[in-house]
This record gives structure tokens, C-alpha cells and sequence, in this order.
């Protein structure tokens, strides 16, 4: 879709999110927006590969993010303590509890440590506007029972708790705020794991069958769809493919009907919207 479209990442507290932050009047900055604009449009007349068209889609969005509140979502002082404390996920693995035998002790601890704040920041950031939220950590759902995973009944202890509690705080969160229409959640990964437990007490990549699950977006909530084998190993019933997922996430938010006449929709994205069938059970 290009590189306008690409995600912003705010990793950190250096000097990108000094930049989020306005210095000056907003006279000042808008006499230096109007310059920029007639500089641009001095450049774009010798453009011919339209890379202006990209750098004016990011100066928009610059702009949206100073001016339209999206730094305030990460400015946590306004929040209800009480919630900040429903989402804190820090003390349900403690970094000293974690068996450094595992090479990647450390990401585990990150995952414990970060995920309930983030799904906060994600919930503000939603609430200000922003379309797509991206939550991801370091944390490995890898339980291989090998020199860098734990086992399984280890390393859940280590993953699953902070994602039950952090998830669960979102979606109560979103519910009191009478925002499950307005916001849909994913979660999953790229693949599940082996039905079968290895002779080290771990499971392996499994590309047959894989979690997911969907929450808000004013789909029909509760029906658990589709079902799986005796050892959830292979699907028993209709597969639900990736590109159901994407229709389904793909019809909430547009009406598809419309998007085929714009002629300012990428072909090969609409290819992608056409690919499969939404989730029938939900929709």
C-alpha cells in the first residue's frame, strides 16, 4: 500500500516522542506549515517519481498526532489509577521467578512486564483517533522444552497469565465504556502448536490448527466457531483461513460494495478483501 501506510512506531522515550511534544505557538507553527507547503510545492513540480505524494501524506500525519491528541494517550498522569493498577500485569511474573536457564529468560520478562500497559495505551490511543493499534512484545509463545523455550506448563505460567489478565482488562474496559462497537480486538499468532507434548515436555510449531479470537466490532459475541479433532490437531469441521479473518475484519470496517468503485483502492488490496468469505456465525 506504501510507505505513507506504514505503521509509526513509538518505542522508548527518546527523541521521537520529543518530537510528538509542541514548543512553539500555534501561530508559529502554522506560518512554518505554510512555507513547508509552498516549498513542497516548488519540489513537486520537478517531482516525477511522486515521493512528494508520500512525504505530504507524513507531514499530515505529523501534524495529526501534535495537534490532534494522540500524545496525550501516552501520557499515562491522566489516568484513573484504579485502572492503571486493573491492567498492570508487573507483578504476576516477577523477573527473579523466571529460570535463567532459558536463553530467553529476558523476553519473558518483558512480556510480564509491559503487556498490561500496553493494551491500556492501546485502548487511548483507539479512543483518539487512531485506526489500527499494533500490541506485541517480546514475549515467545515458543515452548519447545529447549536450550531458548521452557516447557509448556513453565513457560504458560510465564506468557499466559499476563495475556489473560491484560486481555480481560481491555475487553471490561471497552465494555464500560461503551466502546465494543467501535473497537475491534484480534488476537492470535501465526500458527499453533503440536497436539502431541515432545519427549521434553514441550510442543512444537503446528501450521494445522491455531487460536484466535475476536472481540467488539459489533460482531455477534459468545458462539465459539468451528471445532477441532480429539487432540486438537486437525480442523473437524469448516476451516476458518486467514482469509476469512481478513474478510471479516475487512467488512466491519467498509462497506465493501463502495470500496469496489473506488478507484483510489490498490487492486491488489481488493484482491485481498475478495479473497474469502467473512466469518458467517459472527457477522
Amino acid at each position: 500500500m506504501g510507505s505513507a501506510f506504514a505503521p509509526f512506531v513509538p518505542s522508548g522515550k527518546g527523541a521521537l516522542m520529543n518530537n510528538m511534544k509542541l514548543k512553539l505557538s500555534q501561530t508559529r507553527l502554522d506560518d512554518r506549515r505554510a512555507l513547508l507547503h509552498t516549498l513542497d510545492g516548488f519540489k513537486r513540480d520537478l517531482d516525477s517519481t511522486g515521493t512528494m505524494d508520500g512525504i505530504d501524506k507524513f507531514n499530515r500525519q505529523a501534524y495529526d498526532v501534535i495537534l490532534g491528541g494522540v500524545t496525550r494517550a501516552f501520557d499515562l498522569s491522566n489516568e484513573d489509577p484504579a485502572m492503571i493498577a486493573r491492567y498492570d500485569t508487573s507483578k504476576l511474573v516477577l523477573p527473579d521467578k523466571i529460570d535463567k536457564k532459558w536463553n530467553n529468560h529476558k523476553n519473558y520478562r518483558d512480556h510480564g512486564q509491559t503487556l498490561g500497559k500496553l493494551m491500556l495505551l492501546a485502548r487511548r490511543l483507539c479512543e483518539r483517533g487512531s485506526r489500527f493499534v499494533t500490541v506485541t512484545t517480546n514475549f515467545v509463545w515458543d515452548f519447545h522444552a529447549d536450550v531458548n523455550n521452557a516447557t509448556l506448563d513453565e513457560g504458560m505460567r510465564y506468557v499466559g497469565m499476563p495475556y489473560d489478565h491484560a486481555v480481560s482488562a481491555f475487553i471490561e474496559d471497552v465494555e464500560a465504556r461503551g466502546l465494543s462497537d467501535k473497537i475491534l480486538l484480534v488476537t492470535c499468532g501465526e500458527m499453533g502448536r503440536t497436539p502431541k507434548i515432545n519427549a521434553k515436555g514441550g510442543r512444537d510449531h503446528w501450521g494445522r490448527l491455531g487460536p484466535l479470537l475476536l472481540y467488539g466490532g459489533g460482531l455477534n459475541l459468545g458462539p465459539v466457531v468451528g471445532r477441532s479433532d480429539a487432540v486438537a490437531g486437525e480442523p473437524n469441521s469448516q476451516p476458518v483461513k486467514i482469509s476469512n479473518l481478513l474478510s471479516t475484519i475487512f467488512h466491519r470496517m467498509f462497506d465493501v460494495g463502495e470500496l469496489r468503485l473506488d478507484t483510489r483502492v490498490p487492486r491488489p488490496l481488493m484482491q485481498l478483501i475478495e479473497s474469502g468469505r467473512p466469518i458467517e456465525s459472527i457477522i
